[in-house]
C-alpha cells in the first residue's frame, strides 16, 4: 500500500491488571493474627488494617490522617483524598474501640487534633514508604480490601 490508512488512529489503552481482592475467610485470618500479635504496634496495626478494610481507604488518606478528622462522637471520619477532594467516610463499630485503645498508647503531644494519627517506632509521623516497610503491612500491596 502507498499509504497508511491507520496513521493517525490511537491504539485502544490496554487493559489494567485487575486488583486481587482478600476473601472475607482471608479478611477474617488477617483480623485474627492482627488481633494476637504480641508486638508493642499492634493496636495500630490492627487499627490501620481495619480501617483499610472498612473504609475503602488509599494508603496515602491513611498517613495523612490527623486527629482533626476523626469524629468518635459521630462516628465518621473526613477523608482527604486526591486532587483535594473530601468524603465523609461511617467509622465501623470494629474499629471504635480501637482508636481509644490506641489513643491511650500515644504520648499527650501526640493525641493534638492537628498531629497525624500514626507514628513509626520511633515516634516519628508514619509516612508511606513507613507504612509499606512495616512487617505485615505488604500485605496491603497484594490486596485491595471490598
Amino acid at each position: 500500500m502507498k499509504s497508511d490508512f491507520t496513521s493517525g488512529i490511537q491504539a485502544p489503552k490496554a487493559a489494567k491488571n485487575l486488583p486481587k481482592y482478600m476473601t472475607l475467610q482471608e479478611l477474617h485470618k488477617l483480623f485474627a493474627y492482627l488481633e494476637q500479635d504480641p508486638r508493642p504496634q499492634r493496636i495500630r496495626n490492627e487499627l490501620m488494617f481495619k480501617l483499610l478494610a472498612t473504609t475503602g481507604m488509599r494508603h496515602q488518606e491513611l498517613v495523612d490522617l490527623t486527629w482533626e478528622q476523626v469524629n468518635l462522637e459521630n462516628k465518621t471520619i473526613l477523608v482527604r483524598g486526591k486532587g483535594r477532594k473530601e468524603r465523609l467516610l461511617p467509622l465501623h463499630p470494629i474499629v471504635l474501640p480501637l482508636f481509644q485503645d490506641f489513643q491511650e498508647t500515644l504520648l499527650e503531644q501526640q493525641k493534638h487534633y492537628s498531629e497525624p494519627i500514626f507514628y513509626n517506632q520511633k515516634n516519628k509521623p508514619l509516612n508511606l514508604r513507613g507504612l509499606h516497610k512495616n512487617k505485615g503491612i505488604s500485605v496491603v500491596h497484594h490486596y485491595e480490601f471490598d
